[in-house]
Parts: C-alpha cells; structure tokens; sequence
C-alpha cells in the first residue's frame, strides 16, 4: 500500500516548474473509447477525440485511433495500433490552416486492484510523422506512462457493475528521438486528471471530469485548462 501511495504522490507532483514563460489556455475535450473482444485473445480498441481552440473558439484537434489488441491474460494486454490527426491552426491576417500527423502506436496496460480501487498502468511507444508548416516531415518517437485509479463509491466485494465511481489520473509524455527538432528536451508534457462518473452497466461509462495538460515548450510552456467529457463502451 505505502508504494502506491508514493508513487501517487510522485506522479502527481510532476507538472513542471521552470522559469520560462507560461501561457494559461482554456479548452473542452470530448473522448469516446471502445474496446470490443472477439474472443478470449483477441479484440480492437478504437477512440475518437474532438479538442477545441483556446476558449471553445471552434474544433483545434481531431485524434482518430484505432489497435489491434492481443490479451495475454486478464490482467496484461498488448495493442499495435494508427492514430491519424488533423491539427486546424488559426491565423490572423491569413487564411487558416490545417496540419496532420501519422503514427503508429504500441502500447501494453497491466491493470490490477489494491482494496477497492482499480487500477491501470500503460505504456505507450508512439513513432511519430509530424506534417510542418513551410519545412519537411519530422519523424520522433515518443513514450508515455500512464495511471488511473477508479474508485467505486458503492461499497461491496463483488465485480463493480453499477453506480457512481471517481477517477484520478496521470499521464507523463517523453520525447525519445529528435527533440531537439521538436521542444529540445526529454520531457514534453504531462496531464493530470479527475473526474466523477457512473457505470451504467459493465459495459458503458460516462464521466466529466478537469485536466491540466502542462507542456513544455521551446519558448513558452503552455498550462491548457481542460473540461472533459468521456464515453467508455466495453463489448
């Protein structure tokens, strides 16, 4: 228990602090995700998001993301998986343009309980074709480690079917290859999150909930103010 609590403690305490310049924005996420098992070692992830401009001013990110997932046992999965993502940046003075990146993704999710939290760790390796304004594709890699903690506020022992449940996560993005070519540095960003929501069934969750994604910029490092709104579906 103790070694949780610490590593809680860590990873919630990792935003950065540097001297550079932060810019404070404000947006609204939506995130749908299903994962859907043909059979005992098989199964298909898929999640969809929609991002706004600073201040809801229109739609800024659309992020498609399909996988293939492998379950090795009921506790360890592994997922390869493509992300395509148009990027829609605004202009003053010029027309607006749009930006795309391709990647491709592997990832494994371990996922286990202590008392009556569950809990979820995954790692994620994301080889990254970057579309640039006025200069060639950039190619990166980068890793992410990611935890979430649900907590069921119905009490019982049984499997957590119905009722209301919070969630508490963290997730830290490294850039692996060619950072000097993106932020100059290792750590690119992190998002801490929480969010209240209720389990309709074993199969459908819906939660809303705030993050802070801090990312580190070359210049000026960016503090997004988040309002999320989350569909899981499980089949």
């Amino acid at each position: 228990m103790r070694k949780y609590l610490l590593m809680i403690v860590v990873l919630f305490a990792m935003n950065f602090k540097t001297t550079a310049q932060t810019i404070n924005q404000n947006s609204g996420w939506l995130f749908l995700m299903n994962t859907t098992k043909f059979n005992d070692k098989w199964g298909m992830h898929f999640d969809f998001q929609v991002r706004t401009q600073d201040e809801w001013d229109g739609v800024r990110h659309l992020l498609i993301r399909p996988g293939i997932t492998y379950y090795i046992n009921k506790s360890s999965d592994v997922t390869l998986g493509y992300l395509f993502t148009p990027t829609f940046l605004k202009s003053d003075g010029s027309s607006d343009n749009t930006l795309t990146e391709n990647r491709i993704w592997e990832q494994y999710i371990y996922k286990h309980k202590f008392s009556s939290v569950n809990v979820s760790h995954r790692f994620r390796l994301e080889q990254r074709f970057i579309e640039q304004n006025g200069a060639k594709d950039l190619f990166s890699q980068r890793a992410r480690y990611f935890v979430r903690f649900m907590v069921p506020f119905k009490k019982g022992t049984g499997a957590f079917e119905e009722g209301f449940f919070g969630a508490l996560q963290n997730e830290v993005f490294l850039n692996v290859q060619n950072k000097d070519k993106l932020n100059g540095a290792l750590f690119d960003q992190n998002r801490v999150y929480g969010a209240a929501g209720y389990r309709f069934s074993p199969k459908v969750d819906v939660e809303a909930g705030y993050m802070n994604q801090s990312v580190n910029g070359r210049n000026n490092n960016t503090s997004n103010h988040i309002i999320q709104l989350a569909l899981y579906t499980r089949f």
